[in-house]
Formats: structure tokens, C-alpha cells, sequence
């Protein structure tokens, strides 16, 4: 998709489409031509439209302009919210996309809560969503959109609007990078394709290097924990490391995104029940996101020192598996009672998380998962819960799902918490009991992150949608995470 801005003269703008948002108590765009408006007025006397929150229709040959058409668009009758002007947005760009209309014209308005800035740079990243197809499997693949353009007008020039679009063009195309990792079959996407990703991204951008660790380098280095989930697989586990360089490292040292790969998670041992188990190749959601991050942070060319470690692995039930009760060692030298062999995301990501402290000696970790069922029960699937120890950096990432749209919510990591990981073989167990196990799930990994200022994402719920013809990966929390990375650089 090709975004544009324009201040050229509405009734010179050449355009298939030209959308406008009406509200209920909204007078008309004081823009339009005043035989336009008066079209549009008529119009809605007929009954035709009453500008109720999401209604959308075609008015075809709108006079004095050069547009084939008008996509009316209904805001209610109370400002839109954040949230809401990005459905109608996606909605708009769905009824666009399924029409003739090639090059669309999108009328912005200085009236509503949003600035324009916000709307051209979240506007173009909804449009590059909510374009997104995935194809690669049919056979007979549904016809092309024949959108290719969208053009935001305004009657003011404004040169942050320019950057604005291409802010959010470079964010949907992070997520949609997300969506496609998330979406391929686990007979396709498995660690060592993973390592390929990375590597063509390192080709892709010359700020970008990858190095990867195989199985046997991460079990030689001491991560116990790592290779306990691996090594029940015929698939090789993989440690990806990605360091982009748009500043000079620093003695702050960079900033790190550490993401959970489980390409395909059957339980191991504790193995899953059938029923949606399909959906368990969501569980390299977190991996995905940082992949989606690191594009988006390329094609930006940001100025910052970031590396990104996925863990990449399958959880396997082979005769190698990790067994529950077996005892293992991770990298911090902590070790760790594996009561259930289905809690693997803590044990992947562990070991990932001390590697990368100290590897790479980072400020700021945040680390990404799809980590528990218990995060969907508390959060249902529009939020991630958002833990940290340090105020700081939790308020910005919530300032950063705040400004996107892409939501999350903060969760305490109390000491009280600690208890439930206590084992009487091991320094902890992997598992906290049926109790809060999204917050124990994160004291865990706490116990690897004392040194840093750290973050933990569990994005269980919001990182796909489960069942029916909408079922697929959601891409999410790229733009969470790309606007912290933008607002930190």
C-alpha cells in the first residue's frame, strides 16, 4: 500500500474514492464544495444516512469534485475515542479494499480529539493491517484488493503529516511481518526457519547482524533449561541473536527485546488436550512480535543500539523429553524443579534473558510471551498484562499501548507472589499452582532479571485470534513496542 499527503485544491484531487467521516451534531467539512455539501445534505434528508457510529455508504458522482465517489462514514453522536476511530478506520479500509476504487482520498479533520499527526501516522498503519491477506496455502487464492494508494488531504501543508504516513506504513508492515510468522504451519515454521528470517533480515539491512547458537552451543554454554524443552524435538532449538546498530553502543549499553519461540507447543510430557491444539503454533508469538519489531526499527532506520534474542524451540513428547520432576540448571546457575513440562515458556525465556545480560550488557530488557492461559482468564484478548520491576519503564510501555492503540494493563510482581515457586529439591519450581498463574509465571522470570530494569509482556491473549474464519495472528505488540522504541530513541 502507497500513502501520500496532499493540500492540493479537494476539487482538483484526482480520486476513485473520497472518504469522509460525519458525525451526527457535525456540521459538513467546511472543505467540500458547497454543491457537494449540499449533495451530501439531501442525501441525508432522504434517509439514505444518519450518520450513526460505523455506518458507511457510497454516494456516487459527487458534485464539483473529481472524485467517482464518497465513502460516507458515520462517528455517532459523541467524539470517538481512540479505539473507536481506529475500527472505523479498519472498517472503512475493509469496504474500500472490496470495492473498484484504486486510489482513495481520506478528508482529515481538525475536529476531532485526535491530531491530525496521530491520525495520518495510526490511519496509515490500520490501512496497512487491515490490507493484510494470507495466502500462501490456497490453491486459488481470492482476487487481489485493487486498492493500491491512499492519499490523507488536508488544506494546510504540513511536513509532519509526510512523516507521519511513513511511520505507520513501516509499523504495519512490523506487524504484518508478525501476522505472517504467526500464521505459517508448524511443518513450515520451525526454529531453523527462524534463523533464516533473521539471517535474510541481516542481508535486507546493513545496520542489522544475526548470530545463531544451535542446541548443542546453548547446552554447552550451561542453558539447562533451554535444551530441557528442545531436546524433544527432531527439530533443533535455535538462539537468535539480532543487533541493530542505528547508534554507537554506548556504556548504557543497548536496549533488548527477548522473544519466546515455541514454533509449536504440544504440552511436551504434560501434553495439551487436542482440541484447538492447532493453535498452539501462536505459542512463537512473542518471537514474532520482536521479528515484526526489528523490521520496523530497520525501515525507520531509528537511532538507537537494540538487540533482540528470540528462543526459538518445538515442546515435543519424544522419548528425550524433560520429564515432570526432572531437575534442571539454567544458565544464572539457578536451578529449577520442572513440575509440569507445559509451563516450557519460562524455561526457554530464562535462559535467553541471562544470555542476553551477559552477552550484551543491555539497560532495558523487555521480554515477550505467549505465557499462560491464566492472562487470557484475566484480561480476555484486549490487553496484555504488563509487568515490571520498575515503575518507569511499565508507565511507558502503557503510554506507548495508549498511544497505538495497541492496550496494556499493569500487574503487580509482589514479594507475597514469590512463595508459590518455592521447591523442596531445586531453587524454585517452574509452576505456582493453580493460583494467580500469570503473575507466578512472571515472579519467575523476575528471578532472572534482578540486575536490569525489565518488562515482561504476556501477550497470551492478544496475540491471535482463536476459531472461525477469523482465527490468525494479530501482529500485536509491535506497534506497542515500536512506538516505546521511537519515544526512547
Amino acid at each position: 500500500m502507497d500513502f501520500a499527503v496532499s493540500n492540493r485544491p479537494l476539487e482538483k484531487s484526482k480520486a476513485d474514492a473520497l472518504v469522509v467521516l460525519l458525525g451526527k451534531k457535525n456540521d459538513l467539512p467546511q472543505a467540500l464544495p458547497s454543491a457537494t455539501r449540499e449533495q451530501i445534505s439531501q442525501f441525508t434528508k432522504a434517509g439514505d444516512f444518519n450518520a450513526s457510529k460505523g455506518q458507511l455508504v457510497w454516494l456516487h458522482a459527487p458534485q464539483d469534485l473529481n472524485a467517482d465517489r464518497l465513502l460516507l462514514v458515520g462517528t455517532g453522536d459523541s467524539p470517538l475515542s481512540d479505539q473507536g476511530w481506529l475500527s472505523l478506520v479498519h472498517k472503512a479500509t475493509k469496504t474500500l479494499a472490496s470495492s473498484p476504487v484504486k486510489q482513495a482520498m481520506w478528508l482529515l479533520d481538525d475536529t476531532h480529539t485526535q491530531t491530525l499527526e496521530w491520525q495520518v501516522r495510526e490511519g496509515s498503519r490500520v490501512v496497512e493491517e487491515s490490507t493484510y491477506r494470507f495466502d500462501n496455502y490456497r490453491s486459488k487464492p481470492a482476487p487481489a484488493s485493487n486498492l493500491a494508494k491512499l492519499t490523507f488531504w488536508h488544506a494546510e501543508k504540513d511536513a509532519t503529516l509526510t512523516k507521519a504516513h511513513k511511520t505507520g506504513k513501516a509499523v504495519g508492515l512490523g506487524v504484518n511481518v508478525a501476522r505472517d510468522l504467526g500464521n505459517l504451519p508448524p511443518n513450515d515454521c520451525y526454529p531453523e526457519y527462524l534463523s533464516g528470517v533473521a539471517r535474510d533480515l541481516g542481508k535486507e539491512y546493513e545496520k542489522l547482524t544475526v548470530k545463531v547458537l544451535s542446541q548443542a552451543q546453548a547446552e554447552k554454554m550451561g542453558m539447562g533449561a533451554f535444551h530441557a524443552v528442545a531436546k524433544g524435538s527432531e527439530r533443533q532449538g535455535q538462539i537468535i541473536v539480532m543487533e541493530y546498530k542505528g547508534a554507537k553502543p554506548t556504556k548504557q549499553g543497548p536496549v533488548a527485546l527477548v522473544g519466546k519461540g515455541i514454533t509449536f507447543d504440544t504440552g511436551g510430557i504434560s501434553l495439551k488436550p487436542g482440541a484447538t491444539m492447532d493453535e498452539m503454533k501462536y505459542d512463537m508469538g512473542g518471537a514474532a512480535s520482536v521479528f515484526g519489531s526489528v523490521k520496523t526499527v530497520c525501515e525507520l532506520d531509528l537511532p538507537i543500539h537494540l538487540v533482540a534474542v528470540v528462543a526459538a524451540a518445538e515442546n515435543m513428547p519424544d522419548g528425550r523429553a524433560a520429564r515432570p520432576g526432572d531437575i534442571v540448571k539454567t544458565l544464572s546457575g539457578q536451578t529449577v524443579e520442572i513440575l509440569n513440562t507445559d509451563a516450557e515458556g519460562r524455561l526457554v525465556l530464562c535462559d535467553a534473558l541471562t544470555y542476553v545480560q551477559q552477552k550484551h550488557k543491555p539497560h532495558t530488557v523487555i521480554d515477550i510471551a505467549t505465557l499462560t492461559g491464566a492472562c487470557v482468564v484475566a484480561l480476555g484478548a484486549h490487553a496484555q498484562a504488563v509487568y515490571s520491576n520498575d515503575d518507569d519503564l511499565s508507565e511507558a510501555l502503557l503510554a506507548a499501548g495508549k498511544e497505538t492503540g495497541d492496550r496494556g494493563w499493569p500487574m503487580p510482581l509482589w514479594d507475597e507472589y514469590q512463595g508459590q515457586l518455592d521447591s523442596p529439591f531445586a531453587d524454585m519450581q517452574n509452576i505456582g499452582g493453580p493460583k494467580a498463574g500469570s503473575i507466578t509465571a512472571a515472579c519467575f522470570l523476575s528471578r532472572f532479571t534482578k540486575e536490569v530494569k525489565w518488562a515482561h509482556l504476556d501477550i497470551a491473549g492478544t496475540a491471535w485470534i482463536s476459531g472461525g474464519m477469523s482465527k490468525g495472528a494479530t501482529g500485536r505488540p509491535v506497534p506497542m513496542l515500536t512506538r516505546y522504541l521511537m519515544d526512547n530513541a
